[in-house]
């Protein structure tokens, strides 16, 4: 939350539910989607968690190769 007060143009999220219950988690999220799109910056995040890729625009995954689209799951 303090890394939101003053409304960065880039957001970078490491793991940001990694020790969150399932519900809090997601709130987590939605708050933070909920920010992002109120003040027009840009998300990076990093994460685990399906569920929490699931909420992003665009999904890309680690290979050992590069970074590889896998889906675009709200479009914009």
């Amino acid at each position: 939350a303090r890394a939101l007060v003053h409304r960065p143009a880039l957001v970078l999220a490491d793991e940001p539910t990694g020790n969150l219950d399932p519900d809090t988690a997601h709130g987590v999220l939605r708050l933070l989607r909920a920010e992002i799109k109120a003040t027009g910056a840009a998300a990076i995040m990093v994460t685990h968690s399906l569920a929490a890729a699931k909420m992003a625009d665009r999904t890309l995954q680690l290979t050992k190769t590069g970074l590889q689209e896998i889906q675009v799951v709200n479009p914009v």
